[in-house]
Formats: structure tokens, sequence, C-alpha cells
């Protein structure tokens, strides 16, 4: 393994706005040999997804900021191909915290990666990129745990053909309830009713979501699962319901800002409604994670749970594929695939 070369990218300097080239720096390490209790994964899929922007910026958060020169942070999957630890064999694929790049190695045990099995029999990889990975644990427990919806109630959801947004309507309906998608685009939005089985989608880019939320949401909005932030999340302020929960999860809309982030202006509608706005971290759930994992494999076999990857190829595309989540050019969850077997 000492001959071999690890190419990596790095964060170069923390990005003002929207991450730039130079944002980066693209490397090539030489690759250790593992010691005892060590394994060495190759890379096979990376996900992409709009907290690493957040995890960029320097200040208090719930995990550390990446630090310059570092391995940028990235969830991923990789195919074991040595190994001195007794925890994997040669041959298995695990997922973790694999970081953008080729290669990793380093104790079998290691808290940060944090790598555990995954079963490509069970199921294809990318789907532990998605539904059965971070983005799928995290809407199924901010929806269920932090939103509690009931069978009837009305849930809607943002961002809803991607990643996060995609499982969480499908969670909801699996759970009674009826779902109104918000997304960019007819396609997206056929793709959501039509596929995914949510009840209406709202095209924030056709007209106003105000009056699609008035038209699609006659009861109001009972749980509210926000994905995007500013304008959207005042929108659906103006409508929700008595003891209405709302989930924040993300403001994709407000992570390349260069002024203040934008916070609610209609949160006083909280007060009149009795409502409660609450954050989810999906690490918070982490010893659950086998839960979620099981009932939504569970409604995967039996055909009534569908995911969407968008994949790009190439470890080298990195900084440009990062970008599709900002731009709303990804359908789906993002996925960056680095290698093949």
């Amino acid at each position: 393994m000492s001959t071999m070369a690890n190419r990596q990218f790095r964060l170069a300097a923390r990005p003002i706005g929207m991450p730039k080239p130079t944002d980066w720096k693209f490397t090539t390490e030489p690759v250790r040999d593992i010691e005892d209790g060590e394994i060495f994964v190759k890379t096979q899929y990376l996900s992409l997804d709009p907290a690493m922007r957040g995890w960029m910026n320097e200040g208090k958060s719930y995990i550390r900021p990446v630090a310059i020169d570092e391995v940028m942070r990235a969830g991923g999957i990789g195919k074991i191909i040595a190994s001195k630890s007794p925890k994997f064999a040669v041959g298995d694929y695990v997922s973790g915290g694999i970081g953008v790049q080729e290669y990793w190695a380093g104790p079998a045990d290691d808290k940060t990666a944090n790598f555990y099995k995954v079963d490509p029999k069970a199921a294809p990889l990318p789907k532990y990129m998605n539904a059965l990975g971070m983005p799928g644990m995290t809407a199924y427990f901010g929806l269920l745990e932090v939103g509690q919806p009931k069978a009837g109630e009305t849930v809607v959801v943002s961002g809803a053909a991607g990643a996060v947004g995609q499982t969480v309507g499908q969670v909801a309906k699996q759970k009674g309830c009826r779902v109104v998608g918000i997304a960019g685009g007819k396609e997206k939005c056929d793709f959501v009713v039509n596929e995914l089985g949510f009840d209406a989608c709202i095209d924030y880019k056709a007209g106003s979501v105000k009056e699609g939320l008035k038209a699609n949401c006659p009861k109001g909005v009972d749980v509210y699962f926000d994905n995007v932030g500013g304008d959207i999340l005042d929108d659906v302020l103006t409508r929700i319901n008595m003891k209405a929960r709302i989930i924040i999860c993300g403001a994709i809309s407000q992570y390349n800002n260069t002024t203040p982030v934008k916070g609610p202006a209609n949160y006083l509608s909280l007060l009149v409604n009795r409502a409660r706005m609450e954050g989810i971290v999906v690490f918070d759930y982490a010893d659950r994670y086998h839960l979620g994992v099981a009932e939504m494999a569970k409604w995967m076999q039996e055909g009534s749970f569908k995911t969407r990857e968008d994949i790009v190829e190439g470890l080298e595309t990195f900084p440009q594929a990062l970008l599709m989540l900002f731009e709303g050019k990804n359908f789906g969850k993002l996925i960056l695939q680095v290698a093949k077997d």
C-alpha cells in the first residue's frame, strides 16, 4: 500500500458566499501501511449534503468546523481492501466518515469515522447514502420524534424532491397523513406526486407558495418539515394550525448568504397558535438508526417506498458537484461515485 497514492480534497479557505475553486486544495498523499487493529478502505461513494456548507464555517455548531488544510468531511461507503482488525474482513462494505478522498486508513473503531457494515445484497449501495443512510435517518427521526404526526394530519415538506424531503413525505404517508411537498419545477413536483405518492406539490418557481398552501392545505398545516428556511418558512407560518410542529432541519436558501441569516418574520404565529419549532440533528439518534433502517427497508421490499439518487462520477468533480445542491440542479439524493468494483 505504501506505493499507492491517495487523492484528496482539503479545505484551503473558509468560503464567503458560494464555495469557489480556490477554497479547495487538491492533493495527492502517499498511502501508509496499516497497523494492528486498523483497516484500509477504498471509497466507492460519497454523500454530498447541504450540511457540508455549514461545516466549512468557523464558529460553534453541533459539530466542529472542518479545519483549514484538513480533508473535507463527508460520509461515504467504501470497501475494505486490507484489514488487521477482527471487526472487519477484506471484502466487507462499510459506511462512515470517509472524507473526500480515495482511501481511508486508520483504527477500525475510530470514533470520528464510526464505520459500520452495510449489505449490498439487501439494497444497492447508493440507497445507504439516501433513505438507509444519514438523510433517511434525518427524515425518519425528525418527522416521527420531533414532528410527531398523527393519522389524518397535514404534513408539508420543503425540498420535497431532495434526499431528506422525499423520505419525509413517504414516511408521513405510511403513517396515514396528507402530504404536500414544495419543490422547484414541474418535473420535480410531478415526481413527488406521481412516483412518491404525495397528495400535492407546490412549485415555488411557478407561482406564490402562500397561494399554493391555501389551495392545497385548506385545513391548515399541522406539521412542517423545513429544509430551506427563508421566505418559504415565513409563508408556511401563516398557515399553521393550533399546536402545529415545525421541524427545522436545514435552511439551504441561507447557507451561502454574505449577509446575516434571515430569521422568520412571522414567528409570532407560533405564539398565536401555541405551536412548537424544534431543530433536528441526526446524530442524536445514532443508537436507534437500526430501527429506522429496518422499517424503511421493509417498506422498500414491499414496494411501497421509493428513492431517487442523482449520481455524479469522479472524485475530481467534487467542487462542481457540491454546488449542484445550492443551484437546485440535483434531482434526488446527490452522490459522488469515486470508484467502481
